[in-house]
């Protein structure tokens, strides 16, 4: 295992308009901690940072529709964050707020750091302005109709619908939320930051690993869906981005620069700031030094985000972050893609959406099991889904009928047999093993400390869920020892080999109490009671459980009594469950979901009938777009690196005029694979994508109903 070291770990900042959902904890907020829970066992020095983003057009507009000024509404969400973070078990070691005034300060710092290097650019654009209410509109402030799927009640940047992001001239018969009124284009001067000047050195950071004055990162670890956005931002050609907004509320622009009245800081600018001033808020309230964990080299900084969070994370803030100077890039930022809910995109404005707070009512004691699915279903490379039922079967069979059923069987027949002391043991005791086989206790004891090894390499390449299925396979061997070496039989013809087999069956409990902390810390916490075991806290624990199984030691001595056997999980009945299903279907989300499908589709004359034969003869294989990145002197062509999972193809597609290339990156499409190569614009393609024209002649991607692996055959 690697050897202990620094590390800044962040996650995305929660935006305070709304309450947490499930597609948050499993984008950003799970995986981050098991990762800083696991460095913590290694007795690795780990901070781990978030808080709350609390500005922005939305928030604003949250405030009015509920009328209520923008601070009481982050003031509400804020606190609600809290507390659900708390409830699950996210272990933040500071979780702070973008409306402190220490953030307010550190973000007009950088500003003005950034201002006198001569990092901005002025420019004069235009933008909707409402003559009634004498205000500039931020994109969140203008509605309309969304030009793809006809919705009347679009955002200026984003249609909640289709989830198209748009822009707000690109909306049809726009107005103002402000007032209602139709609003007028009007020039207005901001700050940029032209990011095309910072293209040559990204292009190195992202694919090389290797910048000047900068912890190197291995470019190999990073996961293909965020190397393929980064690199096809980057063959785009990146473009200025802004750094103020006309708003009024935000951080203001540092009063003394002339133009700077009105203007805000645009929340891509202060939000990331905001993990450096909660690192601050930490080392005030701690005395620590805060520029250790930012600008020492020897520490390494991790970004965990989502996918629609890729851009900002790896190109616009560490190109703030360098033209600042000073501070570390981040060596790694292993985003999650998207997890969808009971066949349909999680979706706020329709309330389809499993929410923190109401599990952790509606299930109390059960923050683990929710947990477990989420880290059991985690969408690392693709989107993944979350069922009820799912939730229910997982829980029951492999929680119930798996780890807890192991634990008690354990902790009884100890309690039965040794008045619930650990039995002597001799580590060259032959027992056997899951299989059959025979294995001494001693080399038993050092296999579970190469799983201990695998888990870590595991983690550390950030498949958390195959880290968690390498843990549970441990106590579905521990059923399987049991199984075969049948102690409740020998225990009066072989009292001793019942020893040998009741020893190993407790050190395995004691080695998964371990184990699964950075999964299910409540878990945790209870095997720790059931086995009286002392040693409390998480720092270095996972460390010296490794060495003294590799040593054939065991976690518990001979002679340690343990508790009073007790159940981990109870079984939760289809009653539960139903009331949650129908709960989620109460809401009026299936008129709003038919309301998108109903939408009529470019019609077609019918093609001419072929036989099976001609039919049988198509390979349709599922498929995810890994690249894409527009063909040069084609306006309407893309070409694609798509992951068909015996294999990668390069495939050109004529779908320019209908998606930008980062709009697309880990998009799962259906794939015609048999289809003869042909050359477009010197480019081999390999394949063809299967769409189907919509409304206006819209392209949509034709996709399979819930993610499927990559190469499925399509019959």
């Amino acid at each position: 295992m690697e050897s202990p070291k620094r590390t800044l770990v962040t996650s995305a900042l929660p935006y305070a308009n709304g309450p947490l959902h499930i597609g948050h904890l499993a984008g950003a907020y799970l995986n981050a901690d098991i990762y800083v829970r696991w460095l913590r066992g290694q007795g690795d020095e780990v901070l781990f940072v978030c808080g709350s983003d609390e500005h922005g057009a939305a928030i604003t507009v949250r405030a009015m529709k509920e009328g209520l000024t923008p601070k009481e509404i982050v003031d509400k969400y804020h606190q609600l964050f809290e507390s659900t973070f708390q409830s699950i078990g996210i272990s933040f070691d500071v979780y702070d707020r973008t409306s402190a005034p220490l953030h307010h300060e550190t973000s007009q710092a950088f500003f003005r750091t950034l201002y006198d290097k001569g990092a901005f650019m002025e420019k004069v654009s235009e933008q909707y302005f409402d003559e009634e209410a004498s205000s500039f509109l931020a994109d969140r402030y203008i509605m309309g109709t969304c030009p793809r799927c006809a919705n009347p009640d679009a955002y200026g940047d984003q249609c909640e619908r289709c989830g198209s992001a748009l822009s707000p001239t690109e909306l049809i018969n726009p107005r103002s939320t402000l007032s209602g009124s139709q609003p007028v284009l009007r020039e207005t001067r901001h700050w940029y930051l032209p990011l095309e000047d910072h293209e040559a050195w990204l292009r190195e950071w992202i694919t090389e690993g290797t910048l000047e004055g900068q912890p190197h990162h291995d470019p190999d670890t990073w996961k293909n869906h965020v190397l393929g956005q980064c690199k096809s931002w980057l063959d785009s050609g990146l473009q200025p981005r802004a750094m103020t907004r006309d708003l009024d509320w935000g951080v203001d622009v540092p009063q003394d620069i002339p133009g700077s009245e009105g203007k805000k800081l645009y929340v891509w600018m202060d939000a990331p700031i905001g993990y450096i001033s909660a690192t601050r808020r930490w080392a005030e309230t701690h005395g620590g030094d805060w520029q250790s964990w930012w600008q020492d080299p020897n520490t390494q900084l991790i970004h965990f985000i989502g996918k629609d969070n890729i851009v900002f994370h790896c190109l616009i803030f560490p190109a703030i972050l360098r033209a600042h100077g000073g501070y570390n890039l981040p060596v790694n930022v292993p985003a999650n893609q998207f997890m969808n809910l009971e066949g349909d995109k999680i979706s706020t404005s329709r309330n389809w959406a499993v929410w923190v707070d109401e599990y952790v009512r509606d299930f109390p004691g059960m923050q683990d099991s929710l947990r477990y699915n989420m880290i059991r279903n985690m969408p690392e490379q693709r989107d993944s889904e979350f069922t009820w039922k799912n939730f229910q079967e997982t829980h029951n069979s492999e929680l119930v009928n798996n780890l807890a059923n192991f634990v008690n069987r354990v902790l009884v027949l100890t309690r039965k047999y040794y008045d619930g002391v650990v039995p002597e043991a001799d580590p060259g005791s032959i027992i056997q093993g899951p299989e059959g086989e025979e294995i001494r206790v001693g080399d038993w004891l050092r296999r579970m400390a190469d799983l201990v090894g695998e888990v870590d390499t595991s983690i550390r390449q950030f498949a958390f869920r195959d880290a968690l299925m390498r843990v549970m396979d441990l106590s579905s061997q521990g059923n399987q020892i049991l199984q075969v070496n049948e102690p409740w039989k020998r225990i009066k013809s072989d009292p001793e080999q019942v020893k040998n087999v009741m020893y190993t069956s407790l050190q395995i409990v004691a080695t998964l109490a371990r184990l699964i902390r950075p999964f299910l810390p409540f878990t945790a916490d209870r095997l720790d009671e059931l086995l009286l075991d002392q040693q409390v806290g998480e720092q270095g624990r996972i460390q010296s459980m490794f060495a003294m199984l590799q040593k054939g030691e065991g976690l518990l001595a001979s002679g340690h009594r343990i508790g009073e056997p007790g159940h981990l999980f109870d079984r939760i009945p289809d009653e539960m469950i139903d009331i949650q299903i129908e709960r989620l279907h109460a809401h009026p989300v299936k008129g709003a979901v038919a309301e998108v499908q109903e939408q009529p589709f470019e019609w077609v004359a019918p093609k001419p009938e072929i036989d099976y034969e001609q039919f049988a003869g198509l390979d349709l294989r599922s498929g995810t777009i890994l690249v894409a990145a527009k063909v040069p002197k084609a306006d309407r062509l893309l070409e694609l690196q798509v992951d068909l999972g015996y294999e990668q193809r390069t495939i050109v597609s004529g779908i320019a005029e209908h998606f930008a290339p980062e709009e697309i990156i880990g998009q799962q499409v259906l794939v015609l694979a048999n289809l003869a190569p042909r050359k477009l614009k010197g480019i081999l393609s390999q394949g063809m994508i299967l769409m189907a024209t919509g409304q206006n002649g819209k392209l949509v991607f034709v996709q399979p109903g819930q993610p499927i692996p990559n190469g499925c055959v399509i019959n």
